[in-house]
């Protein structure tokens, strides 16, 4: 399970790559930017099911853990206007960052993942992603809506 899990993350970085590099091809707007931590949020149904839920301690460090690695990823987020579109900066950074983070978050949940049920890890990682995401694009957005408005 563990590792199955951990080629399914592999595969997200590696599409989230592409995905940012086709992104970067296109104008983007502020829908584009803040949808995906709203749909994200869906994600927090499941701890209605006792089995994920945690202590507020575990759900701090999480959300602490997240903002600390978002930090990365706004550091390497940039926008700039060309033809009077704002499109999404390319940074060779950015996907040394999202690799790293996924080296990071990987060999963090194998070691959680041998002390702690299959449940409370996935509710745990969960959290970090959003905790990780969701700062991550709100500092984007205000990137974004500076360079549109210049």
């Amino acid at each position: 399970m563990l590792w199955g899990s951990t080629l399914v993350a592999l595969l997200m970085g590696i599409v989230a790559s592409f995905v940012r590099v086709k992104a970067s091809a296109k104008p983007t707007n502020a829908k584009k930017i803040l949808i995906p931590p709203l749909a994200m949020t869906t994600g927090m149904i499941q701890f209605l099911i006792p089995a994920f839920r945690l202590s507020w301690v575990e759900v701090i460090e999480a959300l602490a853990v997240g903002l600390i690695f978002s930090l990365f990823l706004i550091k390497t987020s940039n926008f700039e206007k060309r033809d009077g579109e704002v499109y999404l900066s390319r940074s060779k950074a950015f996907f040394i960052v999202v690799f790293a983070l996924l080296a990071i978050r990987t060999a963090m949940k194998v070691w959680v993942g041998h002390e702690v049920d299959i449940f409370s890890t996935g509710g745990l990682f969960y959290l970090i992603a959003w905790g990780m995401i969701v700062p991550w694009r709100i500092a984007m957005y205000q990137k974004y809506k500076r360079i549109a408005i210049t």
